[in-house]
C-alpha cells in the first residue's frame, strides 16, 4: 500500500508480527467495561501462540474475562531503519486455572511493574493477528508558515 506522499506501509506477516511480540513484552489491553471501551498497561509474554499476562483482582481482569473480545496493541520504532511498527491482537480472555497449565505459566518470565499480588494469570488466545510498518515522517513534512509563531493566549 502507498499512500500520496509515497510512504510505503507494509503489511506484516503474522510470523513477523509474533516475532515482534516476543521481542516487545509491553502493551496496552483493550477491552469492554460496562458501557464503554478501556484500555490497559500490560506486560505480556508470548506463550505458544497466545499472549500470557498475570494481574490482581480489577477492572482489567473483570472487564477481559467477560464473553466480549478483547485487543492488545504494541507498538514500536526501529531508529536505525526510520520506521515505526504497530501489532494489533484481537481475541478472547480466558483465566489460566487448570493446575497443570498454571504450573507451566509460573515458569514464564512474567515481571509486572508495579509490585504488588499479581496472582491471576491471563491468556489471549487469538482470533485475528495484523501488524504494519511504516517509515516515520520527518517532522518538517508537517511544520506549516505558522507553526514556529508563539500565539498569546487571548488569541
Amino acid at each position: 500500500m502507498t499512500d500520496t506522499h509515497g510512504n510505503h506501509v507494509e503489511e506484516l506477516a503474522v510470523n513477523s508480527c509474533w516475532d515482534l511480540l516476543r521481542d516487545a513484552g509491553v502493551g496496552r489491553l483493550a477491552v469492554w467495561v460496562e458501557d464503554h471501551p478501556d484500555i490497559f498497561p500490560i506486560n505480556f509474554v508470548v506463550d505458544h501462540g497466545t499472549l500470557v499476562f498475570r494481574s490482581a483482582e480489577g477492572t482489567k481482569v473483570a472487564g477481559a474475562l467477560t464473553d466480549v473480545p478483547v485487543a492488545v496493541e504494541i507498538d514500536g520504532y526501529d531508529e536505525p531503519a526510520g520506521k515505526a511498527w504497530s501489532v494489533v491482537v484481537k481475541g478472547r480472555a480466558e483465566r489460566i486455572q487448570q493446575v497443570q497449565e498454571l504450573t507451566d505459566t509460573l515458569d514464564l518470565p512474567l515481571f509486572p511493574w508495579q509490585a504488588g499480588r499479581k496472582g491471576i494469570f491471563v491468556r489471549v488466545v487469538p482470533s485475528l493477528v495484523t501488524g504494519r510498518r511504516f517509515p516515520v515522517a520527518d517532522p518538517e513534512v508537517w511544520r506549516t508558515p505558522l507553526s514556529g509563531v508563539r500565539r498569546s493566549p487571548d488569541e
